[in-house]
């Protein structure tokens, strides 16, 4: 028998008509691939019937495709020792996270609907906080979603990224030939599905990078993308409703936000620690 936390009906509904998901087989298929797993030497892979089912949501129940994605998601990790390697619950992490620059919003998009974050990468002093460690800090949170998050897994995941204050000086700091690579990861390896990336606040310089950034990202993505002049803009997609008070909706506060990020984060400690 698996141990696979229960989802709500609305959720249950979604994946069964969205994601092919039979419950009566879900054992079945998660048994396929520790079996599959355990014959790959090369794969220094978890275990674990949460994450397992993860993979499975997110390829639509392909067996192939799930195997697939469990070798891309632990091989490609061994290309970017920087991003994943020596990952652990700190007080430099924990730093990185009560600066705000990556929110977990409180409400997803509906109660079916996909989880939303916003990345806020310019309330960082990138002399301080490189880019990379950033995008390691990043993907910690994407990892706990892989086993804590039933909307992200489930309906996937909105993004927001908001790019106020962005000047010449991020760009020289930035590493755009890295962010491809995660672009890619994100495509081939990981199993939360992006269904839009929104940008905000976009100056003329943060543009250009964009463009830049944009020219280098798989095709699939790049039609994800939305860029807004305005948050009223930004509504028609996301409801201020689901939003902080400080972009104009009633979602809480990021200080709010950032308070229940950190207990998530916490709680994974010990998973970060005996990482694979």
């Amino acid at each position: 028998m698996t141990n696979i936390r229960p989802v709500s009906n609305s959720l249950a509904k979604k994946a069964k008509l969205e994601l092919g998901e039979v419950p009566e087989r879900i054992d079945q298929d998660i048994a396929v691939l520790k079996s599959w797993i355990s014959s790959q030497p090369h794969l220094k892979a978890r275990l674990d019937d949460q994450l397992l089912v993860a993979f499975l949501r997110g390829c639509k129940y392909s067996l192939q495709k799930s195997k697939q994605k469990i070798d891309h998601f632990y091989s490609m990790r061994g290309a970017l020792p920087e991003l994943y390697e020596n990952r652990f619950i700190n007080e430099r992490t924990l730093t990185i996270f009560r600066k705000g620059g990556f929110l977990r919003l409180l409400k997803p998009l509906s109660e079916d609907g996909p989880r939303i974050h916003i990345s806020r990468y310019t309330v960082y002093d990138m002399k301080e906080f490189p880019f990379a460690e950033l995008l390691k800090t990043r993907n910690i949170l994407n990892d706990i979603e892989l086993i804590d998050d039933d909307n992200a897994i489930i309906s996937g995941c909105i993004e927001i990224t908001d790019m106020q204050g962005f000047g010449a000086s991020h760009i020289f700091y930035c590493n755009p030939l890295l962010a491809r690579k995660v672009a890619i990861f994100t495509e081939k390896a990981l199993p939360l599905r992006v269904k839009a990336v929104h940008l905000i606040n976009v100056s003329s310089i943060a543009a250009k990078f964009f463009n830049l950034a944009k020219s280098l990202m798989p095709e699939k993505l790049r039609q994800r993308f939305y860029v807004h002049q305005n948050y009223e803009s930004l509504y028609e997609y996301v409801p201020q409703e689901c939003l902080p008070k400080e972009y104009g909706g009633t979602g809480g506060t990021i200080e709010n936000i950032i308070a229940s990020l950190e207990e998530d984060v916490l709680r994974y400690k010990d998973y970060f620690e005996n990482e694979v």
